[in-house]
């Protein structure tokens, strides 16, 4: 589980993608001071899990699934990318409970600052959007933002130069795509409300008229 405060921009030393998967190599030396083999490690908002390091880099695989899902296609040598290591039992939950699991992407429609803070509109699908409410939490490309405006289409978020400059948003522009995941506990609300048991099928009976006779009731 992960928090979408994010520890640290990393940078793609390399990408080697074969058929619908690939293996990242990723330069982060920060964040792998206390990494180990098997660890998760949120790149992009995208729960990946260390297969190789050394000291200042690591790899992950990642599967056809998380490729179609993702923006990690969008990658390439040199990009720009967040990193975010598990959450510790004892640490600071200073954003909102991030699974590392994405539901997909959007794109940003406008990039704009207004006073001390910079606004960016992301246009996404329906199936994305029903689980966004205004004031509400979304993590984009990792980061816990709160969602500061709702349209038919589009979300909207305002985030501070902090925020901004130690994350990839400072690299984003109109018409790039960004992963995104939805609040867990919209999603969870959804699914038990709607869950109904499946039916039982109808036993058939067993009583007759041979049995009846045959235990003395005729």
């Amino acid at each position: 589980m992960f928090t979408g405060i994010i520890e640290e921009t990393g940078w793609v030393e390399s990408i080697c993608q074969s058929g619908e998967y690939c293996s990242l190599i990723i330069k982060a030396p920060k964040i792998l001071e206390d990494a180990s083999l098997g660890d998760s490690i949120a790149v992009n908002g995208i729960c990946l899990t260390v297969s190789q390091k050394t000291t200042q880099s690591f790899q992950a695989d990642v599967m056809g699934e998380t490729m179609r899902r993702t923006n990690l296609s969008d990658l390439s040598a040199g990009s720009r990318v967040n990193l975010e290591r598990a959450m510790k039992m004892n640490g600071r939950f200073g954003g909102h409970i991030v699974s590392g699991h994405i539901d997909g992407t959007g794109k940003i429609v406008s990039a704009r600052k207004e006073g001390n803070a910079f606004w960016y509109q992301i246009e996404t699908g329906p199936e994305i959007l029903r689980y966004i409410i205004e004031k509400g939490s979304v993590a984009i490309d990792g980061i816990s933002l709160t969602v500061a405006k709702l349209e038919e289409k589009s979300f909207s978020v305002s985030i501070i130069p902090h925020t901004r400059q130690e994350t990839i948003l400072e690299d984003k522009k109109p018409g790039d795509r960004v992963n995104l995941e939805n609040d867990l506990i919209g999603k969870y609300v959804e699914r038990l409300l709607s869950f109904q048991e499946p039916k039982e099928e109808k036993k058939e009976s067993k009583l007759s008229m041979e049995f009846l006779q045959e235990n003395g009731f005729l």
